[in-house]
């Protein structure tokens, strides 16, 4: 009896252990995966929004497709832009009746169209955007472009407009004052006209969740970067950026508390898509990155920065339009604005003076450079702006 005791018991401890050690194998399989480096995403569309520093992101785009030789959805013939503002079509990107769906990298202007992007971008893509406080941005939009916006021509200056907008935004003029009013809402394929009405607004910000992996904060923007170089598994090299698209100090006007109260009220439906995606971009980084580690890395980021700074700016900063140097650097001008670029250093080697020469390119070069690497058999992008 006391044997067939001593042997069930014996049995019940090799059998524990045996769960003991299959669990603990399970635990280390699994800690094992979430220690293996992850696989950098290559397959990316960029909804490049209007105002948001999004030149600086498709610059970051753009070295990056050239570091692995992707491929790139570029506009089609003599166009910059993806069909803005009209409604994206997969016949807008340059060779798609050839190429398919086997491009790797989006990220011209365009306004969205899911089905249609579809089409060009592969099925695993990774989708994100960027975001601004409206405030800023429509003040941002107002400078930039004076001459364009019949709404933003015919007033004084961004106080005068948002004291009495409808004195100045004619719905008859609806494609020329898509930057006067709502244009993240626009850019991202909805009607910027449309009534404030919560139902409406609840089922947009559902279908962007559903659209989108990410969405960015202009407002946080190293912040940004850290937390899309996380979710795509990029080095800090890929990331790591000079402002492009930015203007000087003294074209930026001020606002009145009481205009940036009414940007609220005249812009609501970019207001609630801030108020939405500012709250979950906070979260996501909350969720995967934490509070302190990004602090620590957002200071790796802008130590790098200096570092490139240093190595490659003859200025240490961008200068004014009058200040460039190279007319191959200079950026394109605009409105009001003065739209600042760089001078690189004289005494750079050839593989230093490529990598300076890549980070302060504005973006219409850019894209012709691309244009020409990517297509050689096609006429070349014209780049005639003064």
């Amino acid at each position: 009896k006391w044997v067939s005791i001593f042997s069930l018991c014996l049995g019940l401890v090799f059998l524990s252990g045996f769960w003991c050690m299959r669990n603990t194998s399970i635990t280390i399989s699994k800690s094992h995966e979430e220690l293996l480096p992850c696989r950098a995403k290559t397959n990316v569309m960029f909804l490049k929004t209007h105002k948001t520093a999004s030149s600086t992101i498709l610059n970051i785009m753009f070295r990056f497709a050239e570091r692995y030789n992707l491929t790139v959805a570029l506009p089609a013939n003599e166009l910059f832009h993806l069909g803005y503002p009209e409604t994206f079509q997969a016949s807008f990107v340059e060779e798609f009746q050839s190429i398919g769906q086997n491009y790797n990298i989006m990220c011209n202007h365009l306004r969205f169209n899911p089905s249609e992007v579809r089409k060009v971008m592969a099925a695993n893509t990774f989708y994100f955007s960027i975001l601004r406080n409206p405030i800023h941005l429509l003040e941002s939009s107002y400078v930039y472009y004076k001459d364009h916006a019949p709404a933003f021509r015919i007033s004084k200056d961004v106080n005068e407009y948002l004291a009495s907008p409808l004195k100045y935004y004619h719905p008859v003029d609806y494609m020329g004052n898509i930057y006067a009013r709502n244009t993240m809402w626009f850019d991202f394929g909805y009607n910027n006209n449309a009534e404030d009405d919560r139902k409406y607004i609840q089922r947009v910000l559902r279908e962007i969740e559903k659209n989108f992996h990410l969405i960015l904060i202009t407002d946080y923007f190293d912040e940004s970067m850290i937390l899309l170089k996380h979710t795509l598994c990029w080095d800090l090299d890929d990331v790591v950026y000079f402002k492009l698209n930015s203007r000087s100090q003294d074209t930026v006007q001020t606002l009145t508390p009481e205009s940036k109260e009414r940007v609220k009220t005249w812009c609501s439906l970019d207001w609630e898509l801030y108020l939405h995606f500012n709250q979950s971009f906070w979260r996501r980084i909350e969720e995967t990155i934490g509070l302190e580690a990004l602090e620590k890395e957002v200071n790796q980021l802008r130590t790098r920065q200096k570092e490139l700074m240093e190595t490659c700016l003859l200025d240490q900063e961008a200068v004014g339009k009058d200040q460039v140097k190279s007319k191959t650097l200079l950026p394109f001008q605009s409105g009001a604005a003065n739209i600042l670029g760089y001078n690189l250093k004289e005494d750079l080697d050839n593989r230093t003076l490529r990598t300076c020469q890549k980070m302060v390119m504005p973006e219409l070069q850019h894209m012709s450079y691309l244009y020409a690497l990517q297509h050689p058999h096609k006429k070349r992008k014209p780049l005639d702006f003064p």
